[in-house]
């Protein structure tokens, strides 16, 4: 059977918003990871199949094919085409998805998946339905939480989402800012022992920005029981405890063992196996537990047998909901941080949880790694690789 393996994976750092990168055109920061997985690697452009490329709000700077513009402004052959897909916060995972699919279909030989969003220049939910079409069930439920008082939101929210698990699940805002906090934590630790060192490109609109700026040194509960709830007044969601609005962009170089020998690459991880999932609409961000279910139960392994869990954390309720359901060890889960630190460029993330993942299995001796992602409207991708050697 075909296999599909990753060869280089890169990734901006991550910028605040109207930080470091909010002068540099989505399309440009695109072309810098592409650049950079070319001249790592040292392929010829050229011999790409397509770029698949991931972005949510494509309006504005990121309208019409990004994922093309990106490959010609980074000067690849005109002859190299690109696709730009949306499956909301997962849509760079999809996008190595269909690209290992691909691969693994032998439709492929050689792609590159990644993600750009610059929420910066084009804010969040510029380009949202507002129609809010999440069928009679969702609406009827909705219906019912406006009634009672608890919710009071006249809009389909992710944060009130994250109250609704923060709630199911029983976690205080005490367990949320702990965790919230560990999140700093571990990136400064991450951040400050070179582990991004590695996977880094270069932005030429942005000379010597070299490190994800989004961490909050000493970040701790009682610095985050300051902050007020963004979503209930009574609520446990705030700031600190969500993921930050962010610039970033990503890529991954997928291709066969084969294809990789002649060009002289060396595979990092296989694809496994992955799966997508649909859950609770108007709940919306509980999609990574059935995801992870479904692709754990399709590759034959257990939730003991993965080394590194890369969780988003859209909100600290994602990955606590998570980690109660599936049982999964608390140090392997997001061992580096996550979104809460660092930054949640959403187009981009699904590829930026990869690149960390791939990197720090190689770095570790890790065999199997699982990376999962909420996604807007209640669905879910889980993907897990395997250390090649």
């Amino acid at each position: 059977m075909p296999e599909a393996v990753v060869c280089e994976a890169v990734r901006t750092p991550i910028g605040k918003r109207r930080g470091s990168l909010s002068e540099v055109h989505p399309v440009d920061l695109s072309a810098a990871v592409l650049t950079a997985l070319a001249e790592r690697t040292g392929i010829d452009p050229g011999v790409v199949d397509d770029v698949v490329w991931g972005c949510v709000n494509q309006v504005g700077d990121q309208a019409a094919q990004i994922g093309r513009y990106a490959l010609l402004a980074a000067g690849w052959p005109e002859t190299v085409p690109g696709v730009t897909i949306n499956r909301a916060c997962g849509s760079s995972q999809s996008a190595f998805d269909f690209a290992a699919g691909m691969v693994l279909a032998g439709q492929y030989d050689v792609v590159v998946a990644g993600g750009v969003e610059s929420m910066t220049r084009v804010p969040l939910g510029a380009g949202r339905d507002l129609g809010r079409p999440y069928g009679p069930l969702a609406r009827a439920r909705y219906a019912e939480d406006l009634e009672s008082g608890e919710f009071p939101n006249n809009d389909f929210n992710q944060g009130v989402g994250a109250e609704r698990i923060a709630r199911d699940w029983g976690l205080s805002r005490t367990r949320l800012d702990e965790y919230a906090s560990r999140s700093h934590e571990l990136s400064a630790a991450a951040i400050d022992s070179g582990a991004f060192d590695g996977q880094l490109a270069a932005i030429p609109g942005a000379p010597g920005f070299t490190a994800d700026e989004g961490l909050r040194r000493g970040t701790s509960v009682d610095t985050l029981s300051k902050l007020k709830p963004s979503f209930s007044e009574s609520g446990v969601i705030h700031a600190g405890n969500s993921s930050q609005i962010s610039d970033g962009a990503s890529a991954v170089l997928v291709t066969t063992p084969e294809r990789a020998a002649e060009l002289g690459l060396t595979p990092i991880v296989r694809y496994h196996s992955g799966a997508v999932s649909g859950a609770d609409p108007l709940r919306m961000l509980t999609g990574p537990i059935p995801a992870t279910q479904k692709v754990l139960k399709r590759s034959g392994l257990s939730i003991g047998d993965i080394g590194a869990f890369e969780v988003n954390e859209a909100f600290a309720p994602v990955p606590l909901a998570w980690q109660a359901e599936l049982g999964a060890d608390t140090d392997r889960l997001n061992p580096l941080g996550g979104a809460i630190a660092v930054g949640h460029p959403l187009g981009a993330s699904g590829t930026i949880l990869l690149t960390r993942l791939v990197h720090h299995m190689r770095d570790r001796g890790i065999r199997y790694g699982l990376q999962t992602m909420c996604e807007g409207g209640g669905t879910a991708n889980a993907t897990i690789v395997e250390l090649v050697g």
